[in-house]
C-alpha cells in the first residue's frame, strides 16, 4: 500500500534527509586513493550516531554495514572492508539515516582521485539522468513516466540502465510502495499525488544492464565487468512542486553549522529544482554532490 505522508511528517522526513545527505556528503570527501571502504563506512556510522539518528541499512536483512560501498563493476550492496581505494576507481556510497520515525535514502557515485574520461561520463549521464526523470515528478504524472524519462536520457548516450533492482517509496519503512523502475513505457504505474516519497534510483551501466549476484549474497555485479554509476535521492511530492513543476521558482539554498540550530541562508536561485545544501565544513553537498568551492561570503 502507498502512504501519503501529511505535513507534519513530511517535516519529519526532511530532517532525516538531511542527515543522510549530509553522511553521504562525508563520505563522499573520505573517497581519496589510500582510504579502506571500511573506514568509510565507519565515519559515516559516527556521524549518523552523532545526529541522534541510527543507520538504516545496519543489520536490515541482515546487512553487516551502515553504508554500501560499491567500487567500480559493483552495482550496490557492496560490503564495506579492507579494499583500499585506488587512483581511477568510482565508488557509489549509499547510505540511509532513521531519524523520528522515518528514513533518509540517497546515494551517489564518486571519483577516486584523476579517472578516465569514460568514467567520468559515466558518472555525469547518471546524474543528469536523475533529473531527467523528476521533471516527471508532477501531480497526476505516473511513476513510469519518470522511469521512461530516466531510460530514454541514458540509453541515448549509450548506457543501459539495471533491470534488476529499482527505486522505490520511503518513509516509516526504508522499502515502501510504490516500486520505481528506471525502464519502462510512460503512462503506467500509479499516478503520483501530493504527500507520496519516493527515491528515484537510476543505476547506470557502461556495457550490458545484467547483472551477477556474488556467493555473500549482496555484492551485485555487472554481468560483463563494466562500470556502472548510481544516483538517487528522496524525493517528496509537494503540493508547491505540483504547482511549479520541475523549476520551482526559487531555490533558497541555506548552510547548517549544526542541525540542531536553525540555518542561515547562502544565496537564492531563480533556475533550479528542490535542493537541500548542507555544510560539511570543507565543501557544500547539493543532494549529495561535493562542491569544494566555499562562498565567498561565508562567516
Amino acid at each position: 500500500m502507498i502512504t501519503i505522508k501529511n505535513e507534519r511528517e513530511i517535516e519529519a522526513m526532511r530532517e532525516a534527509g538531511k542527515i543522510t545527505a549530509a553522511a553521504r556528503a562525508l563520505a563522499g570527501q573520505l573517497v581519496k586513493p589510500g582510504v579502506s571502504t571500511k573506514a568509510i563506512d565507519r565515519a559515516v556510522h559516527d556521524f549518523i550516531v552523532s545526529q541522534g539518528a541510527r543507520p538504516s541499512f545496519l543489520k536490515l536483512y541482515g546487512f553487516p554495514a551502515s553504508a554500501c560501498i560499491s567500487v567500480n563493476e559493483v552495482v550496490i550492496h557492496g560490503i564495506p572492508g579492507g579494499y583500499i581505494l585506488k587512483e581511477g576507481d568510482i565508488v557509489s556510497v549509499d547510505v540511509g539515516a532513521f531519524y523520528k520515525g522515518f528514513h533518509g535514502d540517497c546515494a551517489a557515485t564518486f571519483a577516486c582521485g584523476a579517472i578516465s574520461t569514460g568514467a567520468q561520463r559515466l558518472i555525469d549521464v547518471t546524474k543528469q539522468s536523475f533529473f531527467e526523470g523528476i521533471k516527471h515528478a508532477t501531480k497526476g504524472s505516473r511513476v513510469q513516466d519518470i522511469s521512461h524519462a530516466v531510460q530514454t536520457y541514458v540509453e541515448s548516450n549509450g548506457f543501459s540502465v539495471v533491470r534488476s533492482f529499482v527505486g522505490h517509496g520511503v518513509g516509516r519503512q526504508l522499502h515502501e510502495e510504490p516500486e520505481v523502475p528506471n525502464f519502462g513505457a510512460p503512462g503506467r504505474g500509479p499516478r503520483l499525488l501530493p504527500g507520496m516519497v519516493i527515491a528515484v534510483e537510476p543505476m547506470v551501466c557502461q556495457g550490458t544492464y545484467e547483472v551477477n549476484v556474488l556467493k555473500d549474497n549482496w555484492t551485485t555485479v555487472t554481468a560483463d565487468g563494466k562500470l556502472v554509476g548510481v544516483n538517487s535521492v528522496r524525493t517528496q511530492f509537494s503540493d508547491n512542486q505540483v504547482e511549479d513543476g520541475y523549476k520551482r521558482g526559487q531555490l533558497n539554498v541555506y548552510i547548517w553549522n549544526s542541525f540542531d540550530e536553525a540555518p542561515k541562508t547562502w544565496f537564492t536561485t531563480d533556475n533550479s529544482c528542490n535542493f537541500y545544501l548542507t555544510d560539511m565544513g570543507r565543501g557544500l553537498t547539493v543532494n549529495g554532490d561535493s562542491d569544494e568551492q566555499t562562498p565567498e561570503n561565508e562567516d
